[in-house]
């Protein structure tokens, strides 16, 4: 009750701010906003200039744990598309929506896709829960990246009818890309001695590894909340990098390297990355990295993972 009230509150508020010019406008194209990177790219490879698209994370910031500003708020109300993930990460848009919901056009990406639940790995540190949620990094599968965009070529072409035959072209074209993409991925499972990957990192790669055939382990699940990994978790993966005999173990963006270097330490085994595109660094943004570019670099490190 006293979280409805709030919304309620905060509703109020916003639309007032929204009645004072408080929502950013447009330059008459259609305004839509983007919680993260991956929906962020997908729309501006379909688009392009077509629409004034927006990304609420900024470029070089940890996603889990986004608090939007009354600002940010204001201007998804006013916007013509919201396009966010769903799931535990965005579980602030669940109670805007509940209050603001007939307002806000708005897609999850976990609605577009078959998703899978999430699962504490062996020697995974994290709480057990009595209802399992769904896995929300739906977009690092690049067959799950196809039917995304799919679905937010529909949102568009509803937005911009005039605009749908040559918006459905470029969604086709780059549905091409993503397909070579896979077969790349798969390409490399084809000739690979090993199948199996260690994480020493929250692991958001449930739907990649399942396509491909991957055995993983990990220290954290995608989107734990703890900062800290057990001694019993690093050993753990220490022991599993040796058994295999893997030539080295993965970190994602943006992190320390500690619990990587140490097992790399411990064990001689090699450190590479494997980028969940949740977003990118400043640098990257501005030079416009795309979502293809960070996949492609992802198939050349599983390939030294795997031979």
């Amino acid at each position: 009750m006293k979280r409805a009230i709030l919304w309620i509150l905060l509703s109020a508020l916003l639309l007032s701010a929204l009645a004072c010019g408080g929502a950013q406008q447009g330059d008459g194209r259609p305004v839509v906003i983007c919680t993260i990177f991956p929906q962020y790219d997908f729309i501006r490879q379909i688009a392009g200039d077509r629409v004034d698209l927006r990304m609420l994370a900024k470029p070089g910031s940890e996603v889990h744990g986004f608090d939007p500003s009354m600002n940010e708020m204001s201007g998804i109300l006013g916007c013509d598309l919201f396009v966010y993930v769903g799931g535990e990460t965005d579980r602030w848009v669940d109670g805007f929506l509940e209050t603001n919901g007939k307002a806000v056009n708005a897609v999850a990406l976990i609605d577009l896709v078959d998703t899978l639940d999430e699962e504490l790995a062996p020697g995974m540190q994290g709480e057990t829960e009595e209802e399992t949620a769904p896995d929300e990094h739906v977009w690092t599968s690049p067959r799950n990246a196809i039917r995304m965009v799919d679905g937010l070529c529909d949102a568009l072409c509803a937005l911009l009818p005039d605009e749908a035959d040559a918006m459905r072209a470029n969604a086709d074209a780059y549905k091409a890309e993503l397909q070579t993409l896979d077969d790349a991925f798969h390409a490399v499972m084809d000739g690979a001695k090993r199948r199996t990957v260690v994480f020493a990192e929250r692991f958001p790669f449930r739907y990649l590894c399942d396509e491909l055939g991957l055995r993983y382990y990990a220290a954290l699940p995608g989107c734990s909340s703890n900062e800290e990994v057990s001694l019993s978790t690093v050993s753990f993966l220490i022991e599993r990098v040796r058994e295999e005999q893997l030539p080295c173990v993965f970190t994602i963006e943006f992190s320390d390297g500690r619990i990587a270097q140490t097992i790399a330490d411990a064990t001689g085994c090699g450190v590479l990355t494997l980028h969940s595109c949740h977003n990118v660094s400043r640098e990257d943004f501005d030079a416009g990295v795309t979502y293809l570019d960070l996949m492609r670099q992802n198939v050349e490190n599983l390939r030294k993972a795997v031979e």
